[in-house]
């Protein structure tokens, strides 16, 4: 019996030491987090200005700003971007990733005019792509692997 309640008192600790952790949403806990990877459609190297780069930055930060989707590592190459990005529970990673890639291609043929040069059908993104779930033990490694990347990273605009 002192065995048992030792035991519940031990898992007790452990939850709310995670719980504390995790994000607050109404009546639960949670955390989703995901790495989404972006490419341009046949890759082409479209951010190879810096100012675009800026420009793609500063378009996903008021992208995921209004749809409350938490950006905790951005980085951008010349061909694609890195997101990590935290979810609210009730919104599915797909449609983050639609939000994310449909937006940005939107804002982006408006800002850059020459990108309709490239992309006539004004498709910006290509139909592949890649999202990942991310656990909590992971996420440091993923945001060590993103901003060492030979890319521009969200570090180096501030």
């Amino acid at each position: 019996m002192a065995l048992r309640r030792y035991k519940t008192a031990q898992l007790t600790k452990l939850s709310t030491r995670s719980v504390e952790n995790m994000d607050s949403f109404s009546h639960k806990y949670g955390e989703s987090t995901y790495h989404f990877v972006l490419i341009t459609k046949c890759r082409y190297k479209i951010f190879r200005k810096r100012w675009h780069k800026y420009i793609c930055r500063d378009v996903l930060q008021q992208i995921a700003r209004r749809h409350r989707i938490g950006i905790v590592s951005l980085a951008i190459a010349d061909d694609h971007i890195h997101l990590i990005v935290s979810l609210h529970p009730t919104m599915a990673p797909s449609k983050a990733f639609q939000l994310l890639k449909g937006a940005s291609s939107w804002v982006l043929f408006r800002v850059i005019p020459n990108l309709r040069k490239r992309y006539q059908r004004g498709h910006l993104w290509g139909r592949n792509g890649t999202f990942r779930s991310v656990g909590d033990v992971d996420v440091r490694t993923i945001v060590r692997y993103v901003n060492q990347q030979n890319q521009l990273s969200l570090a180096q605009f501030i």
